[in-house]
Formats: C-alpha cells, sequence, structure tokens
C-alpha cells in the first residue's frame, strides 16, 4: 500500500478534495509501493526522544476528539523498538479524560514539535495503559532522572503510521535552554 500515513488519513472524502485542489495525482504515488512510515527510524527515534513534551488526541464515546500536551523531562518518551514507544503517565489534573477516552477506543494521534527547528512529526498509533501491577514495564517507562513528578501509569503505543511535515507555517519558539545555547553561540 506505500504509506502508512496516507493509507490511513486519506479517506475516499479527503481523495475527493485531494482531486478537487489538484494535489491527488502527487499523493496517489505516496501510496504505491511498498509500505513505509510504518516502523521508526534512526531519524525518528533520535527526534522523539530529544523532545519534552507532545500532544495526543483521544476519541471520547461522544465521537469529539481531545488533545491533551504531554510533558517531562527531555527523553521521557522511550522508543520500546521500531514499532512500539512508551511513557510514564504523571499526575496533572485528574480529569482522566485521556485514560478515560482509551477505555472504549485505543486509537491515538501523537504530535511532536520541534519548534526551533520548525520540524513536527505525526505519529497515529495503538494505545494501551499500563497499570501499576505492570510494575516492570512501568518502571521501564519511568524517567531515569530525578523528575519529581509522580508516576500515575504509563502508555504504550503500537504504531500505525507516521508522517513528518511540512515547516511551513511554523513559528519558532523556544524553551529557556534553547534560548540560552543560542545566546551563547
Amino acid at each position: 500500500m506505500g504509506h502508512k500515513f496516507a493509507e490511513l488519513a486519506f479517506t475516499d472524502t479527503v481523495k475527493e478534495i485531494q482531486s478537487t485542489e489538484g494535489t491527488r495525482t502527487a499523493y496517489a504515488r505516496m501510496e504505491a509501493g511498498v509500505d513505509y512510515n510504518n516502523a521508526l527510524g534512526p531519524n525518528e527515534a533520535q527526534f522523539i526522544a530529544a523532545r519534552d513534551s507532545f500532544y495526543m488526541a483521544t476519541i471520547g464515546e461522544t465521537g469529539w476528539p481531545y488533545v491533551q500536551h504531554r510533558g517531562g523531562p527531555v527523553g521521557f518518551v522511550k522508543i520500546l523498538d521500531e514499532n512500539r514507544l512508551g511513557f510514564a503517565d504523571y499526575r496533572g489534573n485528574r480529569q482522566y479524560i485521556s485514560v478515560g477516552n482509551l477505555k472504549n477506543e485505543d486509537r491515538v494521534s501523537l504530535f511532536f514539535m520541534d519548534y526551533a527547528n520548525k520540524t513536527r512529526l505525526k505519529l497515529l498509533g495503538r494505545a494501551r495503559v499500563i497499570t501499576p501491577a505492570e510494575d516492570s514495564l512501568l518502571q521501564t517507562l519511568a524517567p531515569e532522572n530525578t523528575y519529581r513528578a509522580r508516576v500515575e501509569r504509563g502508555l504504550m503505543i503500537a504504531i500505525e503510521a507516521f508522517d513528518w511535515n511540512c515547516p511551513q507555517h511554523i513559528t519558532p519558539r523556544y524553551t529557556l535552554a534553547e534560548f540560552e545555547d543560542r545566546d551563547r553561540g
């Protein structure tokens, strides 16, 4: 089927709009050939490991999407292998919307941003909640440093597809560390 992200995201309606807008021919070429963009390579693993946050969308029982920011120390998202990643889920506002949504629908969309370098990575996958009863796996996902947030559970994502997105319209933003590094350089 070719580009796995296109296979999942380019529904018949999307393809119809692509045809109307004149981009369908180019995107049809993406869908041809051997499957790709369904297993993380070194570039994706390195990019994800350098992030200190990402956005995750889940789907509720009402059909409404819900987007949640996830953050932690750089590298808090662990690459488990080319088809799985995971992270410790810290205590937050205690609404449990994402976790609740995952009880009925395991599909998620993750959005990793590097604002300073105007780069983004979109990932589609299926999430599984890792409970405290799965202590050894939860310990694998826990941060290795002295990050002080309380880990309530973990999430493991089986990767279905990913896509690097174009940098157009990304406004550069910098963390304090990136700003200080730029200042020194």
